[in-house]
């Protein structure tokens, strides 16, 4: 609806015989609104607000404080001493006085606006409230332009609509979310779209049966569907003198009931035994300096023990579950690159590391001890690539696993020989490996185990990397009568809260383990266990691979479990017919 101007005719004050009428109870009604409830204050009230301000801001510096130290020296936030209890109630104090001053004014501010139709209408704009039985005068130039404020695009509550404005681009195809509030039908709408940007069918992909809120802002952007990976079990594993049952994504046949023939061996031989060696998520930037005495000077400091209490401190404030465990340094001409190592808890750790990184970072800037180091990402850590620094410090979970299978399980089970398996690891896994320059592949099919149960669990499938660096060993012993069996994995990273083992169906996989979510009574107890049954899942795989290999038996497995029996050509016919039509 357009505006209404207000007519020019009309005179622009009120008749002086009108405002003669009304002077009395004018001055009464002044006189009445100069009487303010700051009058009652004993300090003027800019001096009481000042005082109260400056007694909140003092209460809690000196409460953090205090708190930092306790936790700090590990002494129980509960127990208080007089000073905090007097810093407790000024606290309190303060902020019902700051609440009342400042709070119910701008609530007011909201329920207390004019009714629309006190407001006035001129000249394309709009004024303030004014009473009907004055005419006020408005000038021209406080009048707001709409014409130039920004007006939101409506969105169109029609799904057709809404296509048609994601293929124009008039609405973002990421901003759908946010706008409708509705992450499901967000996804529908982005699909039916992209099949028309591209002329090509999503049929195939699932839609139903999804909770697309739980993806948003942490796992999946701009989300069209979700791919459906089969789910086996493999087990019992006895590992540690405890069951579980393996779950593992896979859609390579065999895989599955080739790990279940591992762990029914193991099982039968008594079971597997673990061991973790470390725990600790590595992260390494590289601080560049103008010279390399400024850039040895950061590693003589960071590697003294003497600083070592004080870089922790400032590291560890990023959690309560990170825990610095080391910084050490390697230098490249003026170039220094950190690598810290640290404890996350139950998460895998790669944010909390960051976090600390950027602490100490931040720290050694603020303190002007190094004013003028510049920050860069190192690769050092080394993240989701091969490395030989991996290998040899390990990162994340290092983890032994071993078995002692009995020689008739071996016959019976395994369908071959010790000293078969002990010769085939030799020449395969030792010497070939060798041959090929690997780097911690010394194994037959590690990262086949380590990806299947990463993407059931949610894990980062990325990270199957240097995940599944391996080293698988046999030997006869007891005389040659047993096999001896074990794998070495430097690398295993996994966590148990955060990332997508918040999914449903990953926390399902995880609760079948008995690992799901954080262990209160021993942090990061559940993300060790989870990362030996890893490699207990490894050692069931290596073991019945390197026997179907020693048997001849992997070709033949292989065609039989791993080929579709149906007609390709036909079901590609009717695919395209389907296509088509």
């Amino acid at each position: 609806m357009d505006p209404r101007r207000r007519s020019t005719k009309k005179p622009l004050a009120p008749p002086l015989s009108n405002l003669h009428r009304h002077s009395a109870a004018g001055h009464r009604q002044e006189d009445d609104s100069q009487r303010r409830a700051s009058d009652a204050l004993p300090l003027p009230l800019q001096l009481t607000n000042a005082l109260f301000l400056v007694l909140f801001f003092s209460a809690v510096y000196f409460l953090l404080r205090r708190w930092s130290d306790k936790i700090r020296t590990q002494t129980p936030l509960h127990v208080l001493t007089f000073s905090e209890i007097l810093a407790l109630l000024a606290f309190l104090a303060s902020f019902v006085y700051l609440l009342g001053f400042f709070g119910i004014q701008f609530v007011q501010s909201f329920l207390l606006r004019p009714d629309d139709d006190e407001i006035v209408a001129v000249d394309g704009g709009f004024a303030a409230a004014c009473p009907q039985s004055l005419n006020c005068a408005i000038p021209a130039a406080a009048t707001p332009d709409l014409a130039a404020a920004p007006i939101e695009l409506l969105l169109p509550q029609n799904d057709e609509e809404l296509v048609q404005s994601v293929v124009s681009g008039a609405v973002p195809s990421y901003s759908l979310e946010s706008k409708l509030g509705d992450c499901k039908r967000a996804a529908a709408i982005r699909r039916e779209a992209l099949q028309r940007i591209t002329g090509r069918s999503l049929s195939g992909l699932p839609l139903e049966g999804f909770d697309y809120d739980s993806i948003l802002g942490q796992c999946c952007e701009m989300p069209v569907g979700y791919v459906q990976i089969p789910v086996g079990i493999a087990g019992p594993l006895l590992l540690d003198g405890t069951e579980y049952s393996v779950p593992m994504a896979t859609t390579e046949g065999c895989l599955v009931a080739s790990t279940n023939r591992g762990c029914k061996a193991i099982h039968l031989s008594g079971g597997a035994t673990s061991v973790l060696l470390r725990d600790g998520m590595t992260r390494a930037p590289v601080v560049r300096f103008p010279n390399i005495a400024r850039a040895a000077q950061l590693k003589f400091y960071l590697e003294d023990p003497r600083n070592f209490d004080t870089v922790s401190m400032v590291f560890n404030r990023s959690s309560r579950f990170a825990r610095l465990q080391s910084a050490n340094c390697t230098l490249s001409g003026r170039s220094v690159y950190i690598r810290f190592c640290c404890s996350t808890g139950d998460a895998m750790g790669m944010n909390m590391v960051s976090k600390g990184v950027q602490n100490v970072l931040d720290f050694l800037q603020d303190a002007d001890f190094f004013p003028d180091i510049k920050m860069k990402s190192g690769n050092l850590c080394a993240d989701k690539k091969p490395a030989a620094v991996n290998w040899i410090h390990g990162r994340g979970k290092s983890v032994v696993c071993e078995a002692v299978i009995r020689g008739d399980v071996v016959n019976k089970v395994l369908k071959t020989s010790v000293q078969s398996l002990v010769e085939l690891n030799k020449d395969k896994n030792l010497v070939g490996s060798a041959m090929a320059g690997a780097l911690g592949g010394f194994n037959a099919h590690a990262s086949n185990i380590v990806s299947a149960v990463y993407l059931a669990t949610g894990q980062d499938p990325a990270q199957n990397v240097e995940s599944s660096h391996c080293i698988t060993l046999m030997e006869s012993t007891n005389e040659g009568r047993d096999l001896h069996v074990s794998v070495t994995m430097p690398c295993i990273e996994v966590g148990t809260v955060g990332g997508g083992t918040q999914l449903a169906s990953q926390a399902a996989c995880l609760n079948l383990l008995g690992v799901k979510g954080a262990c209160y009574e021993a942090p990061g107890a559940n993300a060790r266990r989870l990362a030996t049954v890893v490699a207990g899942s490894v050692l069931a795989g290596e073991l019945s691979l390197m026997s179907a290999l020693a048997a001849g038996q992997l070709v033949k497995s292989h065609m039989k479990y791993n080929r579709s029996s149906k007609d390709v050509t036909t079901h590609n016919a009717a695919a395209a017919a389907a296509a088509s039509s």
